[in-house]
């Protein structure tokens, strides 16, 4: 093959792998749509003594007291994987599994299922113990007779990581059409979607601060993404009107946040790739974190919108400033929620090592 040939197919393949990451394959959804199929995400450990009502996606290990899983019916999906996917080990005291979910574990289960409803596959890298098989298919010892089973799920690990860390940054990126206003403790989300149905809003952890009480107000958007800027965040506030049916189509990003603590039950889903999190409350919707300490239940009300990743994000100028506004009384302020702009070609760089993986994953299933 002449040499400018093989050029331009390297170029086509790197362009090829430069897509959004919502236009990739893998065993798992991955991105904006890996918030429509998992109730929680943490791409870490998770801690937990509460329950999770949809599917959970563990990147690193589950532990803590007892916990449940899946424990409503969920409606049909295209999307048949199990109810609880963890990548690492499951250890602590019992964890219940329930619906017929059925579950997904790279290590060793040493905590043990309780396997309610309907009969469950529950599939294992290592080993497992304390565990009702009853008429449920219980498969061990995989990463020994399917070593393919560990790297893939590992991989699919890797996968969730890097494309909810770039959902959150490209999320971040959108330019504001809607606003907030402060009107003494009262912060009212007053949604203006654009002609794509999305509305966005930027603001700042300190703009939260000083509220205590949350009306949103959606006016029929699809999507509202709520931009909060700030390393360390409290999730405090009271929404009037409730939380429900908030989580299908609010999406509040914490592009910046390392720290977040959740002590009032919170109407939309979460989007805090970076944090450490401790949630006492219940979340009405999805969530996504870095780690997870659960002490409060996650609610069904999973993202059901539309919105689409752009492939292209809008990277603001560094003398740009939010279209966000707020008014009345000393507490208002202006938010910005602005992020820094990765280095030129992080996108393909991630691309590049998700291409990687998916390469290697490939070879393995051909040689098999």
């Amino acid at each position: 093959m002449p040499a400018s040939h093989r050029v331009l197919r390297l170029a086509a393949s790197v362009a090829a792998l430069a897509l959004p990451f919502h236009a990739i394959a893998a065993t798992t959804p991955v991105g904006i749509d890996a918030l429509k199929v998992y109730n929680l995400i943490v791409l870490g450990n998770l801690t937990s003594s509460s329950e999770v009502e949809g599917r959970t996606f563990v990147g690193g290990n589950l532990t803590g007291s007892s916990s449940n899983y899946q424990i409503s019916t969920l409606p049909a999906s295209s999307y048949t994987g199990a109810g609880l996917v963890v990548v690492g080990d499951v250890t602590g005291s019992i964890k219940n599994i329930n619906n017929g979910a059925g579950a997904v574990v790279g290590g060793n289960v040493s905590s043990g299922f309780n396997l309610n409803g309907s009969p469950q596959t529950v599939q294992v890298g290592g080993t497992i113990s304390n565990t009702n098989v009853n008429s449920n298919t219980v498969v061990s010892n995989l990463g020994t007779t399917n070593p393919a089973f560990v790297s893939d799920l590992r991989q699919d690990g890797s996968l969730m990581s890097t494309s909810m860390t770039e959902l959150s940054y490209q999320l971040g990126q959108q330019t504001a059409n809607s606003t907030l206003s402060i009107s003494g403790n009262r912060g009212t989300f007053n949604a203006q979607p654009g002609a794509n149905g999305v509305a966005v809003f930027n603001i700042t952890a300190a703009n939260l601060d000083s509220i205590g009480e949350i009306q949103f107000n959606r006016n029929g958007a699809d999507t509202v993404i709520v931009n909060v800027s700030g390393s360390n965040v409290t999730l405090n506030d009271n929404f009037l009107g409730g939380t429900a049916n908030l989580g299908e189509h609010v999406i509040w990003n914490f592009t910046d946040a390392t720290g977040l603590t959740l002590t009032t039950a919170w109407g939309g889903s979460v989007l805090a790739p970076k944090a450490t999190a401790h949630t006492y409350n219940y979340i009405q919707g999805s969530a996504v974190f870095g780690s997870l300490v659960q002490d409060g239940e996650m609610h069904v009300g999973t993202y059901a919108g539309s919105y689409v990743v752009p492939s292209d994000p809008q990277v603001p100028s560094s003398s740009s400033s939010s279209s966000s506004s707020t008014s009345g009384g000393s507490t208002g302020g202006s938010g910005t929620g602005g992020t820094e702009v990765p280095e030129p070609g992080m996108f393909v760089l991630f691309a590049l090592g998700l291409g990687g993986l998916l390469l290697g994953r490939k070879r393995r299933s051909e040689r098999a």
